[in-house]
């Protein structure tokens, strides 16, 4: 097999990966959503990239291990150590129980992973379901690591070596945007553990050495890892905004744990931004897009999946309703192809497919390189040197690879009706067989009456299109 290289952002360099412990697999971590409201499109291209991950290892032959977080306490609206607990912050908004907003939006994000089609990892563990542990690594590591303020106890960089390497951030303004705590010895000093405040009530706060409040937000992956995957495990992965406060944290962290200079993972990769015309999309800005709102707008959830595909992961990713839409005629093209190869599936066999394996294996060897793995997919089901047996079964590592079952899809499955439709899918095919008959006895009249009706519901009718769609659902 090809040698996997991955980018690790830790070395800023690619290296060539070999899993650190042969029995017990690769493990990976990867930080999970903060579930005070639903994840945005932005904050899901980070799971595409580490299922992509996740899929060639597997693909690859090795026993994977994967956790995903759920913070549902300890993130602050500041990255950083200021503001308000967001979980906190948004059950005081909504007047609602903070633990039924938590377990809404861990569903929320779980069916977010199902309509992807992300593979659901291994552990999907709950911040609040480790509070006995994150105390127990915070004592371990108080004495020579950490120092009490009013606010909490809080970790000293100084005390670890090469802070902030990962953010090459020792001397960089960035830090500016950390918000300075009173006391504080050190900027770049964070919280272990937030005691709450003299008369604040929490709704989720606990006891410990340092007073009743509640955890620091990078405590917990710290935590999470060393429990399901050990002290040293294979990777790490995040988003691109996490390489800069919550990663070198959380390195610190463990340093400090196991006495040493080692980071906690073998790899540290990171996924880049989603970018809309304006800028990053951000939850906290509260103007932000849902996969539902895709799906409202009339556009299937592998779509954007698709779209997250077509860039590389360490790329930034623009979005729009116009590359959205790209993406959508690109996967219905594969669709229909995939579908006419189905229908002749028993053809005998008349060429070879391993071409198609071992560049298809050397573009996702090159640190998962899907934009170079998609022109082959084209290229593969157009492959008329082929019959259409040998197809499908190459097509089969696509998919795997991808998590794009186009052996499973329909062009019915890719109709969605958008919210602002006004007519059924039933009512749409039986429109649109009186129009086909009103254009065989050449009345026109009718057919345009039709297809104008049509419009005004929501339906594009698209006549001569060279993929066959005698309709599609617009916004």
């Amino acid at each position: 097999m090809t040698q996997l290289t991955l980018y690790d952002s830790l070395s800023r360099s690619m290296r060539a990966f070999s899993q650190l412990d042969p029995i017990a697999g690769v493990r990976v971590y990867s930080c999970g959503p903060t579930v005070y409201n639903y994840a945005h499109v932005g904050n899901l291209r980070a799971y595409v990239f580490t299922d992509t991950l996740s899929r060639v290892l597997t693909w690859k032959g090795h026993d994977l291990t994967h956790v995903i977080n759920i913070t549902d306490v300890g993130h602050l609206t500041s990255d950083a150590d200021a503001g308000d607990d967001k979980m906190e912050a948004a059950a005081k908004r909504s007047g609602q129980d903070i633990w039924a907003i938590a377990r809404h939006y861990t569903e929320a994000f779980k069916q977010n992973l199902v309509d992807l089609n992300i593979r659901a990892p291994t552990h999907l563990p709950l911040a609040t379901d480790h509070i006995a542990e994150m105390l127990d690594f915070a004592r371990a590591i108080e004495a020579k690591h950490c120092y009490r303020l009013e606010s909490g106890l809080y970790f000293d960089v100084s005390t670890v070596p090469e802070y902030g390497r990962l953010a090459r951030s020792a001397d960089d303004v960035g830090e500016g945007r950390i918000d300075p705590v009173e006391g504080k010895r050190h900027a770049q000093d964070f919280a272990i553990w937030r005691t709450s405040p003299p008369g604040e009530n929490r709704q989720m706060e606990w006891d410990s050495p340092w007073g009743r409040g509640a955890p620091g937000w990078h405590l917990e992956c710290s935590v999470m890892s060393r429990k399901y995957l050990g002290d040293g495990f294979d990777i790490h992965t995040g988003g691109i905004d996490h390489r800069e406060i919550h990663h070198p944290n959380e390195i610190a962290q463990n340093q400090a744990h196991c006495g040493c200079g080692d980071s906690g993972a073998n790899f540290w990769m990171h996924n880049n931004f989603l970018v809309d015309r304006t800028g990053k999309m951000s939850k906290s800005s509260g103007d932000f897009l849902t996969l539902q709102a895709l799906v409202d707008r009339g556009f299937h959830p592998l779509s954007y999946r698709m779209l997250c595909l077509q860039a590389h992961y360490r790329s930034e990713l623009e979005f729009s309703w116009e590359n959205l839409g790209a993406a959508q005629v690109r996967l219905k093209r594969l669709v229909q192809a995939v579908e006419a190869l189905r229908s002749r599936r028993d053809e005998p066999a008349k060429g070879s497919a391993e071409a198609y394996r071992r560049q298809l294996e050397a573009a996702v060897s090159d640190d998962l390189n899907t934009p170079k793995a998609l022109p082959l997919l084209d290229a593969l089901v157009g492959d008329k040197s082929m019959s259409a047996g040998d197809r499908l079964a190459a097509l089969e590592d696509f998919t795997v690879i991808l998590g794009l079952p186009l052996d499973q899809l329909t062009r019915a499955d890719l109709r969605v009706r958008p919210v602002t439709a006004t007519i059924d899918v039933a009512a749409i095919e039986a429109r649109l067989a009186e129009r086909r008959a009103a254009r065989e006895a050449k009345d026109f009249g009718t057919s345009d009456a039709i297809r104008d009706e049509l419009v005004k519901a929501g339906v594009e009718v698209m006549d001569g299109d060279p993929l066959g769609w005698d309709w599609r659902m617009t916004g």
